[in-house]
């Protein structure tokens, strides 16, 4: 039987799949760069085949290293599911969550089968706030919300960054027959939640005169500028996070590289009542084991 490689290196592999970058696997496993370049060196001297191909001073993964990152993942997912059934045992009543609206559809729902299966005893609901950034209903034991994450007697933690960047239809970038230049934006026509802002800030970031964003359809929603842009009727500013799924499946692709990273995010918040709820607990561990794999979505 072969030897079975350092765990260690197969979440450094497995990291460096969705970050790309050495460095980001060391801020993620909390190690140094050196002592991550060393373990993916020692993996790839075990395997029989090559994880990476070394471009001047980068590295990239191989289609095999690709592959075998995906095996990896999956692994990795079986053992923290199977602990997370066991530490569930004993876990039961009620819990209910609130959550922004489109980080309730765009990426909570597509997982949360996966805490139900862990916490059989949980009966959960999942419920959305009246305004974006509510956290004021004495109902609610824990809150998934997006804003500055200064919220006054509640234990708050940072859980995802909010990054952006032009998504669209794979039809539409297939119609224009590819986009090689950041302007072509302009001709698949522009989708905007509520203002211009995010697009202005994309287009000062690559050069686009700012004053050609005041064009296309605003709409009050996120789920109905996403609608649009997997109908294809034009180019959304996407948030990479919430469209990971939709990415993943073929149904959006992002044409470019550059991004945008807002200042507000998404954070978890537990009122002072619930400090000692280990339900609440039980969750909040379940999001952040969750929010570690979600993988690297690169450019068409």
């Amino acid at each position: 039987m072969m030897r079975i490689p350092s765990t260690q290196a197969l979440r450094a592999l497995e990291s460096f799949a969705r970050h790309g970058t050495v460095w980001q696997v060391a801020d993620e496993l909390a190690l140094t760069r050196s002592a991550v370049s060393h373990q993916l060196r020692m993996l790839e001297r075990d395997l029989d085949f090559r994880l990476f191909d070394r471009i001047g001073t980068r590295i990239e993964l191989t289609a095999q290293g690709r592959a075998y990152a995906t095996d990896i993942r999956q692994a990795l997912l079986a053992i923290s599911g199977s602990a997370a059934r066991n530490a569930g045992r004993g876990i039961a009543g009620a819990l209910t969550v609130s959550c922004a609206p489109g980080f309730a559809s765009g990426w909570l729902c597509n997982r949360i089968g996966r805490f139900t299966q862990a916490f059989p005893e949980v009966a959960l609901s999942i419920v959305t706030p009246r305004r974006l950034g509510e956290v004021s209903s004495p109902e609610v034991d824990i809150f998934i919300t997006f804003g500055s994450g200064d919220i006054p007697e509640m234990r708050v933690e940072h859980l995802l960054d909010v990054v952006c960047t032009p998504v669209c239809s794979p039809a539409m970038v297939n119609r224009l027959g590819g986009m090689p230049d950041p302007v072509d934006v302009l001709r698949l026509g522009l989708l905007h939640l509520s203002d211009t802002e995010d697009w202005a800030t994309w287009f000062r970031l690559v050069g686009i005169p700012e004053r050609l964003v005041n064009c296309g359809v605003t709409f009050s929603d996120m789920h109905l500028v996403y609608s649009a842009a997997l109908a294809g009727q034009g180019i959304a500013m996407g948030d990479i996070v919430l469209c990971e799924d939709a990415m993943i499946d073929g149904r959006l692709v992002r044409p470019f590289e550059p991004v945008v990273r807002l200042s507000r995010a998404y954070h978890l918040a537990v009122p002072q009542t619930r400090f000692d709820n280990p339900i609440v607990d039980a969750f909040a561990a379940w999001v952040r084991a969750e929010r570690g794999h979600s993988p690297s979505l690169s450019p068409v």
